[in-house]
């Protein structure tokens, strides 16, 4: 027989409901906000209200998921000019509460074919979303030069160099197109680092739990005098910033 009173069994039943509550809230709130966005993004230059909205539905999910999130190093944000934000990546709670922490304008890379769906292509059009296509090396290199070009016309983007969910939270091997990107855009690079989330759901895991949340923002990485044929140097000079930040422990500002 089965020991109820067990406190092992008695927070998986609490998760459970704590889960379902949350994805039911998920549900709602993403076709609130998303049917919102496809009607916004008829109207021209959206980009920043679509980020608000966004911004809404990520705190309405950490609010709801009793989530507290602590935001180190806010004086590293820019106040002028696009940069590209390098984080590195634990969990699907990553970009809600990116969305809900950070108070500054960013977009998402996104793969070329998502923006021929009907409709939601559309409103990922009308949010400012870069489109990458993958498809064929040229048609790679002619979508990152355009890329390059909106963030240097002043859009920036956040990316996750590692490319995946880290399973153990360790930081893993970083893709080099975010970087190719960065060079060829000729803008700062943010590094910074989110812990925690891989405790409120860790990749695989279906539950949600309770948790605290660090977001820890470095300075700027500098991309001139940098080339394509010699990333690797700028590639580890991220990967160096990323894993002290992630070593860094102290300190911060509480959002609900």
């Amino acid at each position: 027989m089965t020991d109820k009173s067990n406190p092992i069994i008695g927070s998986r039943v609490i998760a459970f409901f704590h889960t379902l509550a949350i994805y039911l809230w998920v549900i709602i709130a993403t076709l609130i906000v998303g049917l919102t966005v496809i009607l916004v993004s008829f109207i021209p230059n959206s980009e920043n209200f679509i980020h608000s909205l966004a911004r809404a539905w990520g705190r309405s999910i950490i609010w709801v998921s009793r989530i507290k999130v602590q935001v180190f190093g806010s004086a590293h944000l820019p106040t002028k000019g696009a940069v590209i934000y390098m984080s590195n990546h634990q969990s699907n709670f990553d970009i809600p509460v990116f969305y809900s922490a950070l108070p500054v304008q960013f977009r998402w890379l996104a793969k070329a074919e998502l923006f021929k769906i009907p409709i939601f292509g559309r409103a990922m059009s009308g949010a400012g979303y870069i489109s990458i296509d993958r498809s064929d090396p040229r048609s790679a290199l002619r979508s990152l030069k355009n890329a390059a070009a909106k963030i240097r016309n002043g859009t920036s983007v956040l990316i996750f160099p590692e490319g995946t969910r880290s399973r153990e939270g360790n930081l893993l091997p970083f893709k080099t197109g975010g970087f190719t990107l960065a060079i060829d855009a000729g803008v700062p690079i943010i590094p910074l680092a989110i812990q925690g989330t891989r405790q409120v759901m860790a990749k695989g895991d279906k539950l949600i739990h309770f948790g605290k949340v660090r977001i820890r923002l470095m300075p700027p990485v500098e991309t001139a005098g940098h080339t394509r044929k010699n990333k690797k140097a700028l590639m580890d000079q991220v990967y160096a910033s990323i894993t002290a930040a992630m070593d860094a422990d102290h300190g911060g500002r509480v959002h609900d």
